[in-house]
């Protein structure tokens, strides 16, 4: 490993990671390594969503469209 870096955690995820650690045998370390690679792959699987809000013609809230209106 090359960087080393803090994150501070509230206590309920804390609380979490330090229960799903102790569970599985897993440290604490490798948990949030590996649910930084689990969200850092799943941006990749949706390409698409750099074209959101794009379509020419559209408002750029879809909710402004009629019938969705909060009024």
């Amino acid at each position: 490993m090359s960087q080393t870096i803090t994150v501070r955690l509230n206590k309920d995820l804390s609380a979490w990671l330090e229960e799903t650690a102790s569970r599985t045998g897993v440290s604490q370390g490798r948990i949030v390594r590996e649910q930084l690679e689990k969200a850092k792959s799943t941006k990749a699987d949706r390409p698409f969503m750099k074209l959101a809000g794009s379509i020419r013609g559209l408002p750029r809230d879809l909710s402004q469209r009629k019938g969705y209106s909060r009024s």
